[in-house]
């Protein structure tokens, strides 16, 4: 029964995609502008498939976690309109902690504010920078499978059959739109894709931390190559005293597609570091502290020597390309 679950998302994302590209592909296209890694428009209407497929494990026992669930789609909703006619800035972000706060007081209640604040700004900034790191071929849609997939295969392990439902049914539907987002991309997830699961990246982390599924680091490390890169980039960008909250190139995963690795060869250096953090956490969550923080620490420590090995070769291809000019 907890396997038909994700099968059965798969099944209906499937579908959905299909619609989406063969019937409605020119409703909500992304046009390309001078900060796109795309040369020709694309619908980014992807993520309504994903959550229409998440929504199949309200039948198959995830109904307990309505509220998470019903919110992720609350904002999928407003996303959508914002990807079709645009909203202010202060209206997405206020909902964006509206939901993050409803959940971390349904989910940890009763808690000190000071620390319901804290886990709610946490989801709040999940949520953002899963919508942040959504702009190469293949990158997003490969860190859902990973990322709730291993939040399934724990929560299978420790017997937590709502929380492995729910993740499970939102990997299933995210492989099926990996199947259409993978290089060249046919459709984008779009802000009605990317903003639910970040915000459910959160809000099922918070869950598991509750249920003693995994340790608190637990879900920063599963999606720690996202949590990571939209991070850095943001404190450098804030360093230079730039508008973080306008779009850019400044990425590490969009200096790797401009360097010259294209949205395939990023993709997968991206799916093998997804997949090394991941294989970590499973296996360092159930070990004594200092293993943990070991596994945790060391993992960490990859991820930034990768990026200043991004960072070298960067300043290497802006000599070149000056030179050359």
């Amino acid at each position: 029964m907890l396997a038909a679950a994700p099968v059965l998302s798969f099944a209906v994302a499937l579908v959905a995609l299909w619609l989406l590209v063969a019937r409605l592909a020119r409703f909500g296209l992304d046009r390309p502008n001078e900060r796109s890694l795309h040369e020709r428009p694309v619908p980014r209407t992807g993520g309504i498939a994903i959550v229409a497929g998440a929504a199949v494990s309200l039948a198959f026992g995830a109904d307990t976690l309505w509220l998470p669930l019903g919110a992720a789609a609350a904002l999928a909703a407003l996303s959508f309109a914002d990807d079709l006619a645009g909203l202010p800035t202060l209206v997405r972000l206020g909902a964006h902690l509206a939901a993050a706060g409803l959940v971390a007081w349904y989910v940890l209640s009763p808690m000190a504010p000071a620390e319901l604040l804290v886990i709610a700004l946490a989801i709040a900034w999940l949520t953002n920078l899963y919508n942040f790191m959504d702009g190469s071929d293949g990158l997003a849609g490969g860190m859902a499978v990973v990322g709730f997939g291993s939040y399934a295969l724990a929560a299978w392990l420790c017997a937590d059959v709502p929380l492995a439902t729910a993740s499970g049914c939102i990997a299933g539907a995210s492989a099926a739109f990996l199947l259409y987002n993978f290089h060249p991309a046919r459709i984008f997830l779009g802000d009605v894709g990317s903003i639910p699961l970040g915000f459910l990246a959160g809000g099922l982390g918070i869950v598991g931390w509750r249920d003693d599924v995994w340790p608190f680091w637990f879900p920063l490390l599963v999606f720690a190559p996202f949590v990571g890169d939209a991070t850095l980039t943001l404190l450098r960008r804030a360093a230079r005293r730039e508008r973080v909250w306008q779009a850019h190139r400044d990425h590490y995963y969009q200096r790797l597609v401009r360097m010259g690795f294209g949205h395939r060869g990023t993709a997968c250096i991206s799916y093998a570091a997804m997949l090394a953090c991941a294989a970590v956490a499973l296996a360092a969550r159930e070990q004594r502290g200092a293993v943990q923080a070991a596994a945790f620490g060391g993992a960490c420590l990859a991820l930034a020597a990768a990026a200043v090995w991004v960072d070298l070769r960067w300043k290497r291809h802006l000599r070149t390309a000056g030179a050359s000019a």
